[in-house]
């Protein structure tokens, strides 16, 4: 009897777990047409790597919003870039500098590397609206 208390108590607590709406709006495109990636990861050990959620939207302006619905609380940091010659990745050259562009949360930048993920995240603990400009 106690492990099925135990059990309903563990159930309502995490389907009580608070939930918000992120909502990321990127500008600075330098051209309409491609596609912007928007990922939120959740730690530093996979930022940049493995994403939490993720998604792909077209551009048709120099703006676009995008709204991660009903994300647990927690820390978090959006990445995006721009692929604007539609090949499902971010260009760069031999030195490995991205030729399309980018941008993070906090607008966070790496110094001769990427962005770090203690420099781009925040917390999220109630709907929050961010902004990147490219």
């Amino acid at each position: 009897m106690k492990t099925l208390v135990l059990f309903f108590s563990l159930f309502t607590f995490f389907a009580n777990a608070q939930k918000y709406d992120l909502e990321v709006t990127i500008s600075g495109f330098k051209k309409p047409g491609g596609k912007v990636y928007a990922a939120i990861y959740d730690n530093e050990s996979t930022f940049l790597k493995k994403q939490k959620y993720g998604t792909i939207k077209p551009i048709d302006g120099d703006k676009i919003t995008i709204i991660f619905n009903n994300v647990p609380a927690g820390t978090y940091a959006v990445s995006c870039y721009y692929d604007a010659n539609n090949n499902g990745k971010l260009d760069s050259n031999f030195l490995g500098i991205p030729k399309e562009q980018y941008g993070t949360s906090n607008g966070a930048t790496g110094f001769m590397g990427p962005p770090k993920y203690e420099d781009a995240k925040f917390t999220l603990s109630e709907n929050k609206k961010i902004s990147i400009k490219l």
